[in-house]
């Protein structure tokens, strides 16, 4: 049987780097879909199916139009400890995020901080900002750093603090203008339902590894649009 073309970074016994693309699940949802989670667990099975059924752990998610870098575990005690590693904020996120606004003002600026608190409605699967009152707001904070204008589009990038539900895409929104394609958070999109492919790319992926405790980092740019109106490096 042919194994399953996924775009690995890097893989040892404990874990596997790789690129989730757009469009794609994380993990298993409502609409059944073939996701991260199962991707990597018949990937791994169809190299040696004498060991049974593969461990995947899902250590953090990507929203299914983003696209990017994630980690997962291979193992119970490598997921427990890059689980404690997010928690310890050791994990570090870079994003890469097209945006429908003119940041040329601001162009090359030093990163600017962003912080608001974010309450998200379960009923709807969207997050909207609240105050520091709020007993049910959570702390929202980034920096980020316009990089290039074109077309009266800006490419933003994004260092994440905290990984509340859909922040950067509110947040963008919010101050600055909405991610290109994203139809719950961006005007110009609202009406293109079922618009899969967003501009907004986990590009850069940094933590401790979890058996070796070597420093590790990773760096994949995204390609197609709207990424192509922009000077990108491999």
């Amino acid at each position: 049987m042919k194994q399953i073309e996924i775009n690995i970074l890097f893989e040892d016994n404990d874990i596997i780097v790789c690129e989730k693309p757009s469009g794609i699940p994380s993990q298993s949802d409502k609409t059944g879909d073939y996701d991260m989670v199962n991707r990597l667990k018949n990937y791994l099975f169809e190299k040696d199916p004498k060991k049974g059924e593969p461990y995947i752990g899902l250590i953090h998610r990507l929203d299914r139009p983003v696209g990017g870098i994630m980690v997962f575990a291979k193992t119970p005690l490598a997921a427990k400890r890059l689980s404690e590693s997010v928690r310890g904020n050791d994990m570090k996120k870079r994003y890469l995020a097209v945006l429908n606004y003119d940041g040329t003002k601001d162009l090359r600026k030093e990163p600017t901080q962003l912080r608001d608190y974010l309450v998200k409605d379960a009923r709807t699967n969207c997050s909207r900002i609240t105050t520091a009152q709020d007993k049910n707001g959570k702390k929202a904070e980034l920096f980020y750093q316009i990089k290039e204008v074109k077309a009266e589009c800006s490419l933003v990038e994004v260092e994440l603090k905290t990984g509340r539900h859909h922040q950067i895409r509110l947040q963008m929104a919010t101050h600055l203008g909405g991610i290109w394609g994203d139809t719950k958070y961006n005007p110009l999109f609202q009406d293109k339902a079922g618009f899969s492919r967003m501009g907004l790319y986990a590009y850069q992926l940094g933590f401790t590894h979890p058996i070796t405790k070597r420093k590790v980092k990773f760096t994949l740019f995204p390609e197609g649009e709207p990424f192509d109106l922009f000077t990108l490096k491999n």
